[in-house]
């Protein structure tokens, strides 16, 4: 079954979560730690979303400067994650591993004359995350096994909203801000069946942000708070027939608490630059089977709930459905896996920033790939 097992955890690695949550881009996993003896492993992915709307209505001479219907063009960039693990086992019930990561991040451009952010020299929006999480797993008697660790994560972000309606223009930067977090777990094996059952919690991480602003011609050093949510993790696998795996999570996370408001920019815009209403879940199945000795393939769908209401303009997606394909080829102790993943991404309306409670943009009809590669190593 390790073959089916690997093909079926390199899908999962390679197309990430892509659009959970809006800004999540890889999601943390506790099945690294369960990889026999020592283990090392490189994923690279690229996700390529195609994100696009049309402006709403603007009350009097704005609706002939900015058109109803005026395209936004596509206004998700492109691109690239990679994830660095390794594991080794210290002791006969002990493990550890660490892993690689860029949890969060946004590359968002508006660069439409004819829509209202677009206007100018357009508007943009990045976020930039990487972190390190450092894990120990304990195996006790009845296949039971506890783990835990420490999360070390930066974050970062720019932002720039050019003028129109008059309003001076303004921009954000700040650099990394770099704090702790934790993650604790616990988990139930049946290795006869290759049966597995993980619940992992993730602690929020809260970076203080030492801020540059800009709002036309005043500028101001400020500190705000930003929150990475907490979330709850829920992994599982089984074999169901002879080299046929199932296999599965569960994901909690609370993006209600996810809000980036600037003090110069809510002292003199008002409202937060991005924030969730709504906490979400994310769900994923997949089925793998081995096909011969060397090569494993594995499908999995995945589902994010939209949850209505207003997305943030420098975010508007709300939620997602995904079909991804993967295989994995092993040559002795190296398993070599490629995937691809298609994603249909939720509908969004977003908020004017002029008249509250009004439609600025529909987000219909969009779509994003994702493909990548991972090379495993068992020492």
């Amino acid at each position: 079954m390790k073959p089916v097992v690997g093909g079926a955890a390199a899908l999962v690695a390679l197309t990430g979560e892509v659009f959970a949550g809006g800004v999540e881009r890889t999601s943390f996993s506790s099945s690294i730690l369960f990889e026999e003896g020592t283990y090392a492993e490189l994923t690279i992915a690229e996700v390529a979303p195609n994100v696009s709307g049309a402006q709403g209505p603007l009350p009097g001479p704005l609706g002939l400067v900015f058109p109803q219907g005026s395209s936004t063009g596509d206004v998700a960039n492109d691109y690239l994650t990679t994830t660095i693990g390794f594991k080794t086992q210290l002791s006969e019930n002990l493990h550890a591993a660490v892993v690689l990561d860029q949890p969060i991040g946004a590359d968002i451009i508006y660069g439409q004359p004819n829509y209202l952010y677009g206007f100018g020299t357009g508007s943009t929006a990045q976020i930039f995350s990487q972190a390190m999480t450092a894990m120990l797993r304990y195996e006790f008697a009845n296949n039971i096994s506890a783990y835990g660790g420490l999360r070390y994560q930066q974050a970062r972000g720019e932002v720039s909203l050019f003028s129109f309606l008059g309003q001076p223009d303004y921009d954000v930067t700040t650099p990394f801000a770099a704090d702790w977090g934790y993650v604790v777990g616990a988990a139930w094996e049946k290795p006869e069946i290759a049966a597995r059952v993980a619940l992992s919690y993730q602690s929020a991480i809260t970076h203080e942000l030492q801020a540059s602003e800009r709002q036309g011609a005043t500028t101001a050093n400020t500190t705000f708070e930003t929150t990475v949510p907490q979330a709850l993790m829920l992994e599982f696998q089984t074999g169901i027939a002879a080299d046929t795996l199932l296999f599965g999570s569960v994901k909690w996370t609370d993006w209600s608490a996810f809000d980036i408001t600037p003090t110069l920019y809510t002292n003199t815009v008002g409202g937060s630059l991005v924030s969730y209403d709504e906490d979400v879940i994310t769900y994923s199945l997949g089925l793998g089977r081995r096909l011969t000795d060397k090569l494993s393939a594995a499908v999995t769908v995945a589902y994010e709930e939209e949850q209505g209401g207003f997305s943030a303009n420098l975010g508007p997606t709300d939620g997602f459905i995904s079909l991804g394909l993967g295989a994995t080829y092993t040559i002795g102790n190296m398993e070599i896996s490629g995937g691809a993943r298609y994603i249909w991404i939720g509908d969004a309306i977003t908020e004017s920033p002029i008249v509250a409670g009004q439609t600025q943009g529909t987000f219909n009809d969009n779509s994003g790939t994702a493909f990548g590669m991972k090379i495993a190593y068992n020492f």
